[in-house]
């Protein structure tokens, strides 16, 4: 082993150094060969015993098993270990990498490969992790079979004092309008044919939608219209599909008795039903029941299926064709008190005046509110204090007390469904944002990347891992979208309030993440800081007095792979760099951070992504020692002229911000970073640069051949011929570089202003691919450009000068465009005609003037249907049914009254019945969208109430477009507010 180590390290040296440097390093690797005798067989033994420890912390955080206090014990000590290790190993990557070509420094990379340091250290861990197994066996750790947690487990809780009044049944709150609109879900379309359909209520744990679905059922309008009926609870027969159909049986044939198997249970069940009119309610399903179960129904009927959910996946399916899905959506702060009020009249003086923090922490689900509000009935009088304490330590209360059984036996299911041990990581580090946080996705998941949590065979699908990771949480609707976009992919997320207390709880117990003044600190992973401007401390009653990362110790090491900074951080930002691991650094929000407290973040050698905020004006020099920066996020800085250095980062592949480079084409170092950028550069999203006229970034644009996303902002003056040309083949290039292939995302943003004249006339005759284009500025004679390129499935425009109504006819060339938006563009007698746009999805219409025409038969596959404008008036020619596929429409909030009732009307006649959904414009050029209720007829249409998430649609590139074409399907919920679950029955 000692020969082949010193073998291969000489064999580089060899070539590079001096007789005299070779001798000294021989004779340096000889004097160290004894402490490496079986250093491989270590190392090797260690990967295995990591292995086999993450593999073990799976099981016990799954909650497969209720550990003993000596099983939790020895886990403890075997995570410690896995730490241990993890940060040796990354010690000696980042001691054998930093090195250059020099002589000196392939000695010093000798010298650290065979540092007696490391190989003692090896040694030592491998005789605790012996250690370690051995007291396992000396105290029978995993002698007998551990107790399985199940429905048994809730009794281990105290019981508390007032049980009995917990288990009373109350009436739901604010269930009438939900239930009213299930119940229009479920009436049959006047002209269509009698078919079978299936109504899914999708939503996250304990919002209600048993309860929903109990209300529909039990209506008297259902026991009218549906003699036959039946309610299965689904999950109680996971994998038994006998049982399913037999609990099926029994409902629809009561005292009868089931024979035969599955089979002709199914084809019974079939016969009985086929002349009848029934409505089936399957409560808490899984696909594989529902891919097996479908066949059973009749489809040549009026009958309905109701189904529940937690998987929008899964609701899709079950409503595919003939159905429809019902998205449930959290209580408001109105019907949260009420819900409180139901449980605690007349229990709890001081209840009114404390309320609101429990309510703020709860963020409307019915089921935590519930379950609170029954740990409180234990009290005598309820203090803003005892409020607060209860909220503090919310996580720990959900794992301890019997009130918060039923909560935390769905969360905990939540948890555990999760396919893997990397998904469930994912989930959990959701907790180093504050509760209530928005969430970029595009920047979660480049954390996860740069944490090592997202796990893939090949490197090039290690970003689309990360995705179908966050596409995982978002459709088992374990975090909330916020904000989506274009092919309702979500743009913005943030976990559950009751979720995140749950998720930060485990996470502090597996000492995976805490904050960052908690004394205990240099024993976790991740690190937090919150200021309460910010975002509301969870558990940590410390939150608001933080010491600095040194203040415990002057030389004290911390092992955090990660430190996130929401608010002040005070004194303790500038101690970052005792985080020698760390490899995430999140800063874009820490208020007071000055460019003093940055200059020694070179030090962080296995930095991987970094985030900068509004106080930073200027990076430091010594940037360029970040050897494996993968993401620089400036968005929020003041940064405008970037360093060289930062470009020749060989590792870096995301950079983000707004700024021009200071080099001039002749610069001398131009000549050495174009050479650099052609072998070396792992650079895919550059958004964005300025092109000002120089020729900086748009000859060193040519260069960089692994983009895949382009941000420019073109603010030349004058017709500046030859910056125009140069912006032109930088474009010319990207566009062409994956002509052959077309695969891929490849987005070009422009801004090009009032200067755009002399790009788009060079760009004529360009043919390439892009698969989304994003243009603002005087864009007349545009079409050529966009009608060149192939595989364009989104095209945003936003223009300053008028395009005529041919130029916007040549685009429905553009036979794969998905996604088209239209900002502040007047539309003339733009005509969309039958074979248009063949397989168009989503129009969105931004304050323009007028409506175009949409001819019989054209756009036959939209299902968004956006018209942001204010003089719309009723459906402006509009023929919503022959849209079959409609989902949704989203108007202006300011539209008059009589045109919202118009089509409202008209969704109702409409086979999927479409959501009829608005949006108020904000911000001083109106151009910001926030989601609001439906505007009351007696308030004003201009009235607006219950704002929620905030949309963009702002055409400036200041803004990524990517948040303009909005899925609001999933961004907004089914307007309907939920209700408070049945104590007795509980709520899935």
């Amino acid at each position: 082993m000692v020969a082949t180590v010193a073998s291969a390290v000489l064999g580089v040296v060899l070539g590079a150094v001096t007789k005299n440097v070779v001798a000294l390093v021989v004779k340096l690797v000889e004097k160290r060969c004894e402490l490496w005798k079986g250093f491989q067989n270590d190392m090797d033994f260690i990967k295995r015993e990591l292995l086999m420890i993450a593999g073990a912390e799976e099981d016990r955080l799954s909650g497969r098993c209720d550990p003993s206090a000596v099983k939790s014990i020895s886990m403890e000590e075997m995570r410690d270990l896995a730490h241990d290790i993890e940060d040796c190993l990354d010690r000696i990557l980042r001691d054998t990498a930093e090195c250059g070509g020099e002589a000196s420094s392939l000695l010093r990379r000798v010298k650290a490969v065979v540092s007696p340091r490391y190989a003692d250290e090896i040694k030592k861990l491998k005789e605790r992790l012996k250690a370690a197994h051995q007291r396992k066996l000396d105290y029978n750790v995993n002698g007998g079979e551990p107790s399985v947690a199940g429905p048994a487990a809730a009794l281990e809780f105290p019981v508390a004092a007032n049980t009995a009044a917990a288990a009373r049944v109350f009436e739901p709150v604010g269930i009438e309008k939900p239930k009213r609109e299930v119940l229009e879900l479920l009436d049959e379309v006047e002209g269509q044919p009698e078919q079978l359909s299936v109504i899914s209520i999708v939503g996250f744990g304990g919002s209600g939608k048993s309860t929903l679905a109990r209300a529909v059922y039990d209506s008297p309008e259902m026991a009218g219209r549906f003699p036959h009926r039946a309610w299965v609870v689904a999950s109680e027969y996971r994998g038994d599909t006998r049982g399913l159909l037999m609990a099926l049986f029994a409902e629809l044939h009561p005292g009868d008795r089931a024979n035969g198997d599955a089979r002709q249970m199914q084809a019974d069940i079939a016969n009985h039903l086929n002349d009848k009119r029934y409505l089936i309610v399957f409560d808490d399903i899984e696909e594989q029941q529902w891919d097996f179960l479908k066949s059973t129904f009749p489809e040549k009927t009026s009958s309905r299926i109701i189904v529940t959910t937690t998987v929008q996946a899964v609701g899709n399916v079950c409503s595919h064709g003939h159905g429809n899905v019902y998205n449930m959506r959290t209580l408001d702060v109105k019907h949260s008190n009420d819900l409180l009020e139901a449980v605690l009249k007349d229990h709890l003086p001081g209840f009114e005046q404390s309320s609101k923090t429990i309510v703020n922490k709860c963020d409307g689900n019915p089921l935590a509110l519930v379950s609170v509000a029954n740990y409180l009935l234990r009290k005598n009088v309820l203090t803003e204090k005892d409020c607060e304490q209860i909220c503090h330590s919310l996580g720990y209360y959900m794992t301890k007390e019997y009130a918060f059984r039923k909560l935390k036996q769905v969360l905990t299911n939540n948890y555990t469904s999760l396919p893997g041990h990397p998904l469930k990581t994912c989930l959990l580090y959701l907790c180093v944002f504050p509760n209530g946080h928005t969430i970029r996705r595009s920047s979660l998941t480049r954390r996860w990347l740069a944490e090592g949590y997202v796990q893939c065979k090949h490197p090039r699908s290690a970003f689309l891992a990360a995705d179908e990771n966050f596409e995982e949480l978002i459709d088992r609707n374990i975090i909330r979208p916020t904000n989506s976009s274009r092919s309702a992919k979500v743009k913005t997320c943030r976990a559950h309030g009751i979720m995140h207390e749950f998720m930060l709880h485990m996470s502090m117990s597996a000492k995976f993440i805490t904050s960052l003044g908690d004394p205990d600190r240099s024993n976790y992973r991740h690190l937090f800081m919150e200021n309460p401007s910010c975002g509301k401390g969870l558990e940590m009653t410390h939150h608001h007095s933080i010491p600095t990362c040194g203040s415990t110790s002057g030389s004290e090491k911390l092992r955090a792979r990660s430190l996130t900074i929401c608010g002040s951080a005070g004194e303790a930002v500038a101690d970052f760099t005792k985080c020698e691991l760390l490899r995430v650094l999140d800063l874009e929000e820490c208020t007071d951070l000055v460019e003093d407290n940055i200059n020694g973040i070179h030090k962080l050698w296995h930095l991987k992504y970094l985030s900068l905020g509004a106080t930073i004006c200027n990076l430091p020099r010594k940037i360029e020692k970040l050897h494996c920066l993968e993401t620089l996020d400036m968005r929020k800085t003041k940064i405008d002229t970037l360093p060289l250095e930062v470009v020749k980062l060989p590792h870096l592949a995301h950079l983000l911000g707004k700024f021009k480079l200071g080099i001039g084409k002749n610069d001398s170092k131009m000549s050495e970073l174009c050479k650099f950028l052609s072998k070396e550069s792992n650079l895919q999203t550059l958004a964005g640069f300025v092109a000002d006229g120089s020729q900086g970034f748009p000859m060193l644009m040519v260069h960089m051949r692994k983009l895949k996303k382009v941000k420019i902002w073109y603010t030349a003056t004058g017709e500046d011929s030859k910056s125009s040309a140069d912006l032109s083949e930088a474009i010319n290039k990207f566009v062409q570089d994956e002509i052959d292939t077309s695969v891929g995302i490849r987005s070009l943003s422009l801004d090009l202003g009032n200067s755009s004249g002399n790009i788009l006339r060079s760009l004529e005759n360009l043919y390439g691919y892009l698969s989304s284009l994003k243009l603002h500025g005087a864009l007349s004679g545009l079409t050529q450009f966009a009608t060149s390129l192939c595989g364009l499935t989104e095209l945003c425009l936003s223009s300053t000068n008028n395009l005529t109504s041919n130029e916007l006819s040549n685009l429905n060339k553009l036979m794969h465009l998905e996604h088209l938006k239209l900002v502040r563009v007047s539309l003339g007698t733009f005509v969309i005609r039958r074979r248009d746009f063949p397989r168009l999805l989503r129009l969105c219409l931004v304050q323009c003037s007028n409506i175009p025409t949409i001819e019989e038969g054209g756009l036959l596959k939209l299902v968004s249907l956006q018209l942001l404008c204010e003089d719309l008036e009723g459906l402006s020619g509009i023929k919503i049914e022959s849209h079959k596929h409609l989902q949704e429409v989203v108007l202006d909030s300011t539209v008059r009254s009589e045109t919202i009732t118009t089509w409202e009307n008209a969704a109702k006649k409409h086979p999927k019945k479409p959501r009829i959904l608005f949006l108020q414009s904000v911000g001083p050029d109106m151009l910001k969208y926030v989601a609001t209720e439906r505007p009351s007829s007696e308030m004003g249409s201009s009235t607006v109430r219950g704002k929620r998430e905030i949309h963009d649609v702002q055409p400036s590139l200041v803004i990524d477009l990517d948040s303009a074409m909005k899925r609001m399907r999933f961004s907004v919920p089914s307007p309907a507010s939920t209700e408070m679950p049945r104590a007795r029955a509980g709520t899935t």
